[in-house]
Protein backbone atom coordinates (compact mmCIF):
# COMPACT_ATOMS: atom_id res chain seq x y z
CA UNK A 1 0.00 0.00 0.00
CA UNK A 2 1.52 3.00 -0.88
CA UNK A 3 2.26 6.03 1.72
CA UNK A 4 0.15 8.77 1.72
CA UNK A 5 1.69 12.62 2.80
CA UNK A 6 1.15 13.85 6.17
CA UNK A 7 -1.12 16.66 5.90
CA UNK A 8 -0.62 19.93 6.61
CA UNK A 9 -1.47 21.10 10.57
CA UNK A 10 -4.06 23.32 10.50
CA UNK A 11 -2.85 26.76 12.65
CA UNK A 12 -5.59 29.23 12.02
CA UNK A 13 -9.20 29.20 12.16
CA UNK A 14 -9.70 30.59 8.87
CA UNK A 15 -13.66 30.78 8.85
CA UNK A 16 -13.22 32.94 12.31
CA UNK A 17 -10.62 35.11 10.59
CA UNK A 18 -12.89 35.53 8.09
CA UNK A 19 -15.91 36.50 10.34
CA UNK A 20 -13.67 38.95 12.21
CA UNK A 21 -12.26 40.78 9.67
CA UNK A 22 -16.08 41.44 8.46
CA UNK A 23 -16.70 42.84 11.85
CA UNK A 24 -13.79 45.19 12.16
CA UNK A 25 -14.93 46.61 8.78
CA UNK A 26 -18.48 47.10 10.14
CA UNK A 27 -18.03 48.87 13.24
CA UNK A 28 -14.65 50.77 11.94
CA UNK A 29 -11.31 49.51 11.09
CA UNK A 30 -7.62 50.09 12.18
CA UNK A 31 -5.97 50.05 8.84
CA UNK A 32 -2.64 51.95 9.56
CA UNK A 33 -0.68 49.09 8.83
CA UNK A 34 -2.24 48.27 5.40
CA UNK A 35 -1.93 51.87 4.41
CA UNK A 36 1.46 51.84 5.10
CA UNK A 37 1.52 48.78 3.17
CA UNK A 38 -0.68 49.96 0.27
CA UNK A 39 1.87 53.10 -0.46
CA UNK A 40 5.20 51.24 0.03
CA UNK A 41 3.29 48.61 -2.86
CA UNK A 42 2.77 51.43 -4.97
CA UNK A 43 6.01 52.76 -5.07
CA UNK A 44 7.92 49.19 -5.38
CA UNK A 45 5.62 48.50 -8.13
CA UNK A 46 6.34 51.65 -10.03
CA UNK A 47 10.58 50.93 -9.85
CA UNK A 48 8.85 47.94 -12.18
CA UNK A 49 9.48 48.83 -15.55
CA UNK A 50 7.22 46.36 -17.37
CA UNK A 51 3.74 46.16 -18.18
CA UNK A 52 1.30 43.66 -16.24
CA UNK A 53 -1.95 42.90 -18.48
CA UNK A 54 -3.61 40.55 -16.15
CA UNK A 55 -3.55 41.07 -12.35
CA UNK A 56 -4.67 39.43 -9.47
CA UNK A 57 -4.95 40.63 -5.27
CA UNK A 58 -4.82 37.74 -3.18
CA UNK A 59 -6.86 37.99 0.30
CA UNK A 60 -5.86 41.18 0.97
CA UNK A 61 -8.31 42.57 3.50
CA UNK A 62 -10.70 45.36 2.50
CA UNK A 63 -10.26 47.52 -0.77
CA UNK A 64 -7.19 48.91 0.50
CA UNK A 65 -5.00 48.11 -2.64
CA UNK A 66 -7.74 49.09 -5.14
CA UNK A 67 -6.65 52.87 -5.49
CA UNK A 68 -2.86 51.85 -6.16
CA UNK A 69 -3.79 49.35 -8.45
CA UNK A 70 -6.15 51.39 -10.03
CA UNK A 71 -3.96 53.58 -10.91
CA UNK A 72 -1.68 51.37 -13.04
CA UNK A 73 -3.84 48.41 -14.16
CA UNK A 74 -6.89 48.50 -16.32
CA UNK A 75 -8.15 45.23 -14.77
CA UNK A 76 -7.40 43.77 -11.29
CA UNK A 77 -9.13 40.70 -9.99
CA UNK A 78 -9.98 40.67 -6.20
CA UNK A 79 -9.66 36.72 -4.80
CA UNK A 80 -11.62 37.33 -1.06
CA UNK A 81 -10.74 35.05 1.81
CA UNK A 82 -13.10 32.18 1.36
CA UNK A 83 -13.90 30.85 4.68
CA UNK A 84 -11.76 27.57 5.11
CA UNK A 85 -10.83 27.13 1.68
CA UNK A 86 -7.21 28.19 0.30
CA UNK A 87 -7.09 26.88 -3.13
CA UNK A 88 -7.19 29.66 -5.21
CA UNK A 89 -9.40 29.76 -8.10
CA UNK A 90 -6.50 30.37 -10.70
CA UNK A 91 -5.52 28.61 -14.44
CA UNK A 92 -2.62 27.91 -14.92
CA UNK A 93 -1.01 30.31 -16.76
CA UNK A 94 -3.33 33.00 -16.30
CA UNK A 95 -1.01 36.20 -14.59
CA UNK A 96 1.41 38.46 -15.20
CA UNK A 97 1.38 39.92 -11.30
CA UNK A 98 -0.02 38.38 -8.19
CA UNK A 99 -0.01 40.98 -5.15
CA UNK A 100 -1.24 40.00 -1.55
CA UNK A 101 -1.12 42.78 1.75
CA UNK A 102 -0.89 41.36 4.93
CA UNK A 103 -2.44 38.03 4.41
CA UNK A 104 -0.38 34.91 4.05
CA UNK A 105 0.65 35.28 7.70
CA UNK A 106 -2.69 33.35 8.55
CA UNK A 107 -2.05 30.95 5.84
CA UNK A 108 -2.22 27.29 6.92
CA UNK A 109 -0.14 26.15 3.84
CA UNK A 110 1.52 28.72 2.61
CA UNK A 111 4.16 26.47 0.67
CA UNK A 112 1.11 24.91 -1.02
CA UNK A 113 -0.47 28.51 -1.55
CA UNK A 114 2.77 30.09 -3.17
CA UNK A 115 2.90 26.76 -5.43
CA UNK A 116 -0.39 27.68 -6.35
CA UNK A 117 0.52 31.44 -7.50
CA UNK A 118 3.84 29.80 -9.64
CA UNK A 119 0.96 27.70 -11.21
CA UNK A 120 -0.94 30.76 -12.12
CA UNK A 121 1.60 32.93 -13.48
CA UNK A 122 2.62 33.20 -16.76
CA UNK A 123 6.63 32.96 -17.56
CA UNK A 124 8.96 36.26 -15.93
CA UNK A 125 5.39 37.32 -14.24
CA UNK A 126 5.73 38.74 -10.66
CA UNK A 127 4.59 37.89 -7.35
CA UNK A 128 5.13 41.25 -4.96
CA UNK A 129 3.16 40.59 -1.09
CA UNK A 130 3.50 41.42 2.18
CA UNK A 131 3.23 39.80 5.54
CA UNK A 132 3.59 39.93 8.79
CA UNK A 133 6.21 38.11 10.57
CA UNK A 134 9.80 38.39 12.42
CA UNK A 135 9.08 39.49 16.30
CA UNK A 136 5.19 40.53 15.46
CA UNK A 137 3.61 40.92 18.50
CA UNK A 138 6.82 39.74 20.81
CA UNK A 139 5.86 42.42 23.84
CA UNK A 140 2.10 40.90 23.99
CA UNK A 141 3.33 37.46 23.80
CA UNK A 142 5.99 37.58 26.09
CA UNK A 143 3.49 39.60 28.75
CA UNK A 144 0.42 36.91 28.37
CA UNK A 145 2.66 33.88 28.56
CA UNK A 146 4.29 35.68 31.87
CA UNK A 147 1.19 36.00 33.09
CA UNK A 148 -0.42 33.21 32.51
CA UNK A 149 2.43 31.40 34.40
CA UNK A 150 1.97 33.39 37.63
CA UNK A 151 -1.76 33.50 37.63
CA UNK A 152 -3.36 30.11 35.99
CA UNK A 153 -0.16 27.85 36.41
CA UNK A 154 -0.01 27.37 32.30
CA UNK A 155 0.13 29.04 28.92
CA UNK A 156 -2.47 28.63 26.00
CA UNK A 157 -1.41 29.77 22.26
CA UNK A 158 -2.39 33.56 22.49
CA UNK A 159 -0.12 35.44 19.43
CA UNK A 160 0.50 33.45 16.14
CA UNK A 161 3.76 31.75 15.23
CA UNK A 162 5.26 34.34 12.73
CA UNK A 163 7.57 33.20 9.83
CA UNK A 164 11.00 35.06 9.36
CA UNK A 165 12.85 36.41 6.00
CA UNK A 166 15.11 33.05 5.60
CA UNK A 167 12.12 30.65 6.12
CA UNK A 168 9.60 32.80 3.54
CA UNK A 169 13.32 32.80 1.23
CA UNK A 170 13.35 29.32 1.33
CA UNK A 171 9.78 28.72 0.50
CA UNK A 172 9.66 31.33 -2.41
CA UNK A 173 12.68 28.71 -3.86
CA UNK A 174 10.65 25.71 -2.71
CA UNK A 175 7.47 26.80 -4.78
CA UNK A 176 9.95 27.15 -7.82
CA UNK A 177 10.24 31.39 -7.90
CA UNK A 178 13.04 32.68 -9.65
CA UNK A 179 15.56 35.61 -8.09
CA UNK A 180 13.47 35.67 -4.16
CA UNK A 181 13.77 39.00 -2.43
CA UNK A 182 12.64 39.59 1.06
CA UNK A 183 13.28 42.39 3.54
CA UNK A 184 11.77 43.80 6.33
CA UNK A 185 9.77 47.24 7.46
CA UNK A 186 10.16 47.24 10.84
CA UNK A 187 6.65 49.08 12.46
CA UNK A 188 7.06 49.88 16.30
CA UNK A 189 3.38 51.72 17.39
CA UNK A 190 3.06 53.06 21.06
CA UNK A 191 -0.04 52.86 23.20
CA UNK A 192 -1.43 54.11 26.35
CA UNK A 193 -1.36 50.42 27.23
CA UNK A 194 -2.01 46.76 26.53
CA UNK A 195 -5.81 47.19 26.03
CA UNK A 196 -5.77 50.21 23.61
CA UNK A 197 -3.48 47.63 21.61
CA UNK A 198 -5.66 44.65 21.86
CA UNK A 199 -8.75 47.25 20.80
CA UNK A 200 -6.54 47.94 17.55
CA UNK A 201 -5.85 44.18 16.85
CA UNK A 202 -9.90 43.85 16.73
CA UNK A 203 -10.10 46.53 14.68
CA UNK A 204 -7.76 45.12 12.05
CA UNK A 205 -9.72 41.82 12.90
CA UNK A 206 -6.59 40.36 13.45
CA UNK A 207 -7.25 38.65 17.55
CA UNK A 208 -6.49 35.20 17.78
CA UNK A 209 -7.70 32.73 15.41
CA UNK A 210 -5.33 29.93 16.60
CA UNK A 211 -7.05 26.24 16.02
CA UNK A 212 -5.62 25.69 19.53
CA UNK A 213 -6.77 29.07 21.09
CA UNK A 214 -8.70 28.93 24.79
CA UNK A 215 -11.71 28.74 24.46
CA UNK A 216 -12.86 30.10 27.94
CA UNK A 217 -12.90 33.65 28.84
CA UNK A 218 -9.46 35.32 30.09
CA UNK A 219 -9.13 35.72 34.07
CA UNK A 220 -9.67 39.02 34.76
CA UNK A 221 -6.82 38.56 37.07
CA UNK A 222 -4.92 37.55 34.28
CA UNK A 223 -5.34 40.46 31.83
CA UNK A 224 -4.66 42.85 34.53
CA UNK A 225 -1.16 41.36 35.53
CA UNK A 226 -0.29 40.75 31.86
CA UNK A 227 -1.10 44.88 31.10
CA UNK A 228 1.55 44.90 34.62
CA UNK A 229 4.26 42.95 32.99
CA UNK A 230 3.51 44.96 29.61
CA UNK A 231 4.35 48.28 31.21
CA UNK A 232 7.18 46.77 33.27
CA UNK A 233 8.70 45.78 30.34
CA UNK A 234 8.10 47.64 27.20
CA UNK A 235 7.35 50.88 28.57
CA UNK A 236 8.94 54.16 27.22
CA UNK A 237 10.04 57.04 29.57
CA UNK A 238 6.61 58.13 29.25
CA UNK A 239 4.87 55.56 30.26
CA UNK A 240 3.47 54.69 26.86
CA UNK A 241 3.34 51.15 25.81
CA UNK A 242 5.34 49.77 22.40
CA UNK A 243 4.24 47.63 20.21
CA UNK A 244 6.43 46.08 17.36
CA UNK A 245 4.93 45.10 13.89
CA UNK A 246 7.32 43.31 11.48
CA UNK A 247 6.05 43.66 7.84
CA UNK A 248 7.74 41.23 5.69
CA UNK A 249 8.37 42.06 1.90
CA UNK A 250 8.33 39.23 -0.39
CA UNK A 251 9.11 39.40 -4.34
CA UNK A 252 10.12 36.87 -6.99
CA UNK A 253 9.49 35.71 -10.86
CA UNK A 254 8.26 32.88 -12.39
CA UNK A 255 11.10 31.75 -14.56
CA UNK A 256 11.96 32.57 -17.62
CA UNK A 257 14.62 32.02 -20.27
CA UNK A 258 15.80 36.10 -20.29
CA UNK A 259 16.30 35.71 -16.48
CA UNK A 260 20.09 35.87 -15.27
CA UNK A 261 21.01 32.59 -13.97
CA UNK A 262 23.60 32.30 -11.18
CA UNK A 263 26.92 30.89 -12.73
CA UNK A 264 27.73 27.21 -12.15
CA UNK A 265 30.19 26.17 -9.83
CA UNK A 266 33.83 25.85 -11.02
CA UNK A 267 32.93 28.16 -13.86
CA UNK A 268 34.78 31.63 -12.83
CA UNK A 269 37.84 32.57 -14.83
CA UNK A 270 39.46 33.84 -11.98
CA UNK A 271 40.31 32.24 -8.42
CA UNK A 272 39.40 34.39 -5.49
CA UNK A 273 42.79 33.82 -3.93
CA UNK A 274 44.79 35.47 -7.55
CA UNK A 275 42.18 38.40 -6.96
CA UNK A 276 42.91 38.70 -3.20
CA UNK A 277 46.97 38.85 -4.12
CA UNK A 278 46.74 41.62 -6.32
CA UNK A 279 45.11 44.20 -3.96
CA UNK A 280 47.63 46.30 -3.03
CA UNK A 281 47.79 47.53 0.70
Amino acid sequence: MAATANPTPLLFDRALLRARQARARRQGEATFLLDRVAEDMADRLAAVTRDFADVADIWTPGEVLRPPLADRFRSVARIALDGGSEVLPLQPESLDLAVSALAFQFVNDLPGVLAQIRRALRPDGLLLAAMLGGDTLTELRQSFAHAEAEIEGGVSPRVAPFADLRDIGHLLQRAGLALPVTDLDPVVVRYDNAFALMQDLRCMGATNILIERRRKPTRIATMLRMSEIYAERFADPDGRIRATFDIVWLSAWAPHESQQKPLRPGSAKASLEAAVKNVKP
